[in-house]
């Protein structure tokens, strides 16, 4: 499968863009517009990056926290270091690990929000803030021959900027499944 969405600056060209795709034969089952008035971003299925950051964020959390006890309890056996005197050489090693499993915690919530958010989004959160300023997308799915064919056309509106995607794995980074 293969997309192309194309940032058009206002309702006027996007809804002048839609026709002139309608009149060249293309199925308007496979053109979407996208903007105030049409197709939101959610409901088009775009990636909402922040969804994203947070699962990879919850993700990285689980594993960090389970190799942070790991790691400290590890290290407070072969180190035998007391932090605290009174209690046991395992009430050291549990604390040691609990140290440990928060440090994991601080980690993941530091750095893996800030790089899903960055990294996982691909182009669909310059596609949101294009939506947010007011500007208009509109989005043609399907075969090379088509999505050819809408580009052909979508050109003559002289959009801001024109993008194509082509599908290999059947799992999309602009569009959810």
């Amino acid at each position: 499968m293969n997309y192309l969405v194309a940032v058009l600056p206002d309702r006027i060209q996007v809804e002048a863009a839609y026709s002139a795709l309608e009149k060249a034969g293309l199925p308007t089952s496979q053109i979407n517009i996208l903007g105030d008035g049409y197709l939101s971003a959610d409901e088009f299925g775009l990636i909402d990056p922040d969804k994203q950051a947070r699962k990879q964020s919850n993700r990285l959390l689980w594993s960090l926290v389970t190799f942070g006890f790991v790691a400290g309890y590890a290290f407070n056996h072969f180190t035998e270091v007391e932090l605290f005197p009174q209690f046991a050489r395992f009430g050291n090693e549990f604390l040691a690990g609990i140290l440990g499993g928060i440090g994991g915690a601080l980690g993941a919530s530091l750095i893996g929000r800030g790089v899903g958010l960055t990294a996982s989004s691909g182009d669909a959160l310059p596609y949101r803030n294009r939506l947010n300023a007011g500007k208009y997308l509109i989005a043609v799915t399907g075969n090379e021959d088509l999505i050819r064919e809408a580009t052909r056309i979508l050109r003559q509106f002289e959009p801001e900027n024109i993008q194509g995607y082509t599908d290999y794995s059947q799992k999309r980074k602009l569009v959810n499944n």
